[in-house]
């Protein structure tokens, strides 16, 4: 049985990002503001992102076999995409960033505050 959440991610859809997962972002919005990190893992799906060091939560596991030990773990929790921009390796600011596309066909990612080509990772 689908589930509300499931129909509403069917309706939105797939979300566009310039991020991709080994990227180096700046938290903008929210409660982790001016904090930076590496993108860990991407979720188009929900529009979603985990970046290293950022929005640190804690759960309590009861031991099992993988941790017969238990206790308390850290981990990231995903922050939505729109909170975080891509960080210019030439400038190390924060910029917005353009796609280029070349005669080839070939797509690059361009730093709008410089307009230099930011590498894939």
């Amino acid at each position: 049985m689908a589930t509300k959440k499931d129909a509403r991610r069917e309706r939105r859809g797939k979300r566009k990002s310039n991020v991709v997962k080994g990227d180096r972002v700046k938290v903008v919005r929210g409660n982790f503001r001016e904090m930076e990190g590496t993108v860990l893992r991407i979720d188009p799906q929900e529009g979603r992102v985990v970046v290293e060091g950022v929005n640190m939560r804690k759960r309590h596991q009861r031991p099992t076999q993988d941790n017969p030990d238990g206790g308390i773990v850290t981990f990231e929790a995903p922050i939505d995409i729109s909170n975080v921009m891509l960080i210019d390796p030439s400038s190390g600011e924060p910029s917005r960033v353009r796609i280029q596309v070349d005669k080839d066909g070939t797509k690059e990612r361009i730093a709008v505050k410089t307009g230099n080509p930011i590498p894939r990772p």
